[in-house]
């Protein structure tokens, strides 16, 4: 799997990933089209021969001390493999590339798999949104991470190297060693927030 800057031109693909995964919450195409092209967004997508099997965003606007996690997906096919702690960890080395030291988001209380994962990567509940997620009616669970902590304890194995794509010029790739030890598990976000 590799991971890459999303563009506009990810677009269509993004959206069909956003729906099947939210089905009944899913942004607009004019919402996400926005926030790729926001200067305080950072959007990734994970490709596997080619295609699209999930994405990420951010928003962090640099020299500012927090950041938000706004969304990842994993195509179902591609889920419990570890993508979606790939995906969040690309976020949140972003985030502090950018200068944040805090990381908040919002995830449904009715999905344990993202809660899992973010709670093994340091997020701690803050409180809840009652009925926030709609037409569903379901709450969202407020977690905060401690950025500065999360960095110190990445080992230096899971580090992220970025590379050129030499078949796209000025189109960075975002390539990672594995994210997961064998006996650390493997929770996968799905879809996430």
């Amino acid at each position: 799997m590799t991971l890459r800057r999303a563009t506009e031109a990810d677009l269509d693909a993004i959206m069909a990933l956003e729906r099947a995964s939210f089905p009944t919450d899913a942004w607009s195409d004019a919402m996400m089209r926005e926030e790729l092209r926001s200067p305080h967004g950072w959007y990734v997508v994970a490709e596997e021969a080619g295609n699209l099997v999930g994405y990420g965003g951010l928003r962090a606007a640099r020299g500012a001390t927090d950041a938000d996690i706004q969304t990842i997906a994993i195509a179902d096919g591609a889920r419990g493999r570890g993508r979606g702690r790939m995906l969040l960890g690309e976020l949140l080395a972003e985030a502090s590339r950018r200068g944040a030291r805090t990381v908040f988001l919002e995830v449904r209380a009715d999905n344990p798999v993202a809660q899992g994962l973010y709670t093994s990567e340091g997020f701690l509940e803050l409180g809840r949104r009652p009925r926030y997620y709609q037409p569903d009616g379901v709450d969202a669970v407020v977690m905060k991470l401690d950025l500065v902590g999360w960095a110190a304890r990445r080992a230096p194995e899971h580090e992220i190297w970025r590379t050129e794509d030499d078949s796209a010029p000025n189109r960075p790739v975002l390539a990672r060693t594995p994210v997961l030890d064998e006996g650390r598990g493997a929770a996968d976000a799905g879809a996430c927030t």
